[in-house]
């Protein structure tokens, strides 16, 4: 069997696809830990090499998640060990619950509303609307909503890496422009506008700012996936 035809056996496809992603992570993470600019990050590099090898071998989509599925089913225990934070951060919960349930309130309704009006900015409706709906959460929980208000996974998943992206870049300018001077309210700030990718750049920040970012980012996704029932009504 040649190396092309060897290729297209689905157990080397689901090895291959699998060692590309993990080591294009890997390297992004050295390079984004050398350089750290935003637009350097695992989140925005890795999927660039993987699109230009899947460019290159002429794969598609469905290709490489049909190879990479179990790596998606990982998000399934990642979702229960954000149990971990809230464990960890209940004093601060305890104390200050009023404002970050007003926070995450005021967050996701400014998310799921700006969505909207961007979708219908741009003419998108249907399937494709719903899936933009939940980008504003972290990718575990935004699947989840995404699959229960009618929406495409895979594609909010995708949705959710471009927030994270683009919120965790336009977090400092907005730091910059406001007068804000509470780290619970820096730490929110990129918790609830850019989920993972702003916790990690709330952890450049300060330990404290990066760990209420976590734990916002993990309110926000268990609000919004108790809430999809409710979502689901509203939108119909």
């Amino acid at each position: 069997m040649n190396a092309p035809a060897l290729w297209h056996e689905p157990l080397a496809q689901a090895a291959g696809w699998s060692l590309a992603t993990i080591l294009f992570y890997f390297l992004a993470k050295r390079l984004h830990r050398k350089w750290p600019r935003w637009w350097l990050m695992p989140l925005a590099v890795a999927p660039a090499l993987l699109m230009l090898a899947a460019l290159i071998l002429h794969e598609s989509y469905r290709d490489y998640i049909r190879g990479t599925h179990w790596l998606v089913a990982l998000l399934g225990p990642a979702t229960v060990a954000f149990a971990v934070p809230i464990y960890e951060q209940r004093v601060l919960i305890r104390r200050r619950w009023p404002l970050l349930l007003v926070g995450m309130i005021a967050g996701s309704f400014t998310a799921i509303a700006s969505s909207w009006a961007l979708a219908d900015l741009l003419g998108i409706d249907g399937a494709l609307r719903l899936s933009l709906l939940p980008r504003s959460i972290s990718t575990p929980f935004a699947m989840e909503v995404s699959g229960e208000i009618g929406g495409i996974p895979d594609l909010t998943a995708v949705f959710v890496v471009l927030t994270g992206i683009i919120g965790a870049a336009v977090g400092d300018v907005v730091l910059a422009r406001l007068p804000l001077h509470s780290r619970l309210a820096k730490g929110a700030l990129f918790g609830v506008g850019a989920h993972g990718a702003g916790t990690a750049r709330a952890h450049q920040i300060g330990r404290e700012e990066g760990a209420i970012a976590g734990l916002v980012m993990v309110l926000v996704g268990l609000m919004n996936v108790a809430l999809a029932p409710v979502i689901v009504q509203f939108l119909r």
